[in-house]
């Protein structure tokens, strides 16, 4: 390796590096911000909050790596311009492409670390980040009773209480309406003052009730109608709660094993392959049912078809005897209704079951797709450094965030169109590529030819030449006149 090739590699390494978990954390930041209501509240674990996180920054690692590189190659040629160090290297006979190939090698190798990230470790990481987002998001919130609201989280249990202390236990005008299975008949349990704690393993809330009264509606065992209402006054009552459905529990992950984002390559294409054959079966039912249950176009003539005119439907329904023209009309019918209920679920199922086929093309061709992205936002933003010649963090990544704003836009885009049929999974997956690279090639020949495509004093000189030649025009077609 020539020592060229090692400054322009170390040179790269550092921003490479940094935009990276700049990006990433921006992108895990979004995905917080997007499910804040379903993580705030519910009394999570430091550790369980740090693995989701840990699972979901390892699922846009490839989301990640193009925005970084883009931006690394700006800032990186951009520098080398704004020092001139790009004019001594073309000064000295070394071509653009020739500067750039170290950077291109390393955004290849970039790539394909991408693509075995997102076939290997993507599946794995999706899998227990959704299958843990998943148990946070049935987790009930964090117990908190409030004053003069009703609190019905806990199972079988409606509690009010009038109001709270700033000590969080002391609490005044309690009513507590008990519907537990075990007790048969309706409770309600009301006091004038009460203290909540937390048992010491925090499985349970233990209610201690002064100066109140429990009523208790006792019905009669032979549902005859009449009940009896039972008061009990008390000068103390403890009441313990079970919080155990508060607990945070995790649920199977294999429930989630199925998913297309949860598969690599080897896997989609065994579910592809499982799909397409299950779509075959379906032509096949379809065929069965209708040249079993209406096998009467077997025997139809043809040829006395084509030469005979058209029966009329009444011509059949005159020759069924009046008696049994109400019999036939019901058979009619109820066969017609069945068969449309039969193919209707067919063709249902055969639907959901094409809606998986899509989806797993698309997660086949999205591994590949993000892969080559970081080679074609890389041969955009070599070019497009060595062009604008500022280095640092304000140009580039201007035009680093309206790149990949192009990028992200197309490629939504032709995912959703994908998933919707209307475009094929592998022209719509591809379609940000698709649309960057003709861009790509066109800033590579500028860059090749040192063009002024960024210089104002370039578009300045243009105008006033343009102005010059309207003013030209205009003087010689007055003396014509």
């Amino acid at each position: 390796m020539k020592k060229l090739d090692k400054l322009i590699i170390k040179t790269f390494f550092g921003p490479f590096v940094a935009t990276f978990f700049v990006t990433l954390f921006v992108l895990i930041m979004q995905f917080v911000w997007k499910y804040i209501d379903d993580l705030v509240g519910k009394g999570l674990d430091t550790p369980v909050i740090i693995e989701l996180l840990a699972y979901t920054s390892a699922g846009l690692v490839p989301l990640a790596m193009p925005l970084a590189v883009l931006l690394s190659s700006i800032m990186t040629f951009g520098n080398l311009g704004e020092s001139f160090e790009l004019v001594a290297i073309k000064s000295s006979g070394i071509s653009l492409l020739r500067f750039i190939r170290p950077l291109f090698i390393l955004s290849c190798i970039i790539a394909l670390f991408a693509f075995l990230f997102s076939n290997y470790i993507i599946p794995i990481a999706n899998l227990r980040s959704k299958s843990l987002l998943f148990d946070i998001t049935q987790s009930k919130p964090a117990f908190n009773i409030k004053q003069g609201v009703f609190y019905t989280d806990i199972p079988n249990y409606v509690i009010k209480i009038g109001r709270k202390e700033p000590d969080n236990k002391t609490i005044h005008q309690v009513m507590i309406y008990d519907r537990t299975p075990t007790s048969r008949n309706e409770r309600v349990i009301m006091a004038e003052k009460g203290i909540m704690e937390l048992s010491q393993d925090k499985r349970y809330l233990n209610f201690t009730l002064f100066n109140g009264w429990r009523f208790e509606d006792k019905g009669d065992a032979r549902g005859s109608g009449n009940s009896e209402l039972i008061r009990v006054g008390f000068k103390k009552y403890k009441m313990p709660f079970d919080l155990a459905s508060f607990a945070f529990s995790r649920w199977d992950m294999n429930a989630f094993a199925s998913n297309q984002q949860m598969l690599n390559i080897r896997q989609l294409d065994k579910a592809i392959d499982s799909i397409y054959r299950v779509d075959s079966t379906y032509g096949r039912t379809t065929s069965a049912y209708i040249s079993t249950r209406y096998p009467f176009y077997k025997w139809k003539d043809t040829g006395w078809l084509a030469k005979a005119p058209p029966l009329k439907t009444s011509a059949f329904y005159d020759i069924i005897p009046e008696k049994s023209k109400r019999y036939v009309l019901e058979r009619v019918e109820s066969s017609l209704r069945d068969a449309e209920s039969s193919l209707n679920t067919t063709a249902k199922d055969y639907t959901e079951n094409y809606k998986r086929l899509l989806l797993h093309k698309v997660e086949w061709q999205r591994k590949f797709s993000l892969a080559v992205a970081c080679i074609v936002l890389f041969l955009i933003g070599a070019p497009l450094g060595s062009i604008i010649r500022k280095g640092g963090l304000g140009t580039p990544l201007v035009f680093a965030v309206i790149f990949f704003v192009i990028f992200n836009i197309f490629f939504m885009l032709g995912e959703k169109m994908s998933r919707n049929d209307v475009m094929a999974s592998w022209s719509g997956m591809w379609l940000a590529n698709i649309v960057l690279l003709p861009i790509a090639i066109f800033l590579v020949v500028k860059a090749m030819n040192d063009s002024n495509l960024f210089n104002q004093e370039f578009y300045f000189r243009s105008y006033k030449r343009f102005k010059n030649y309207i003013q030209t025009k205009r003087k010689k077609h007055e003396i014509s006149a």
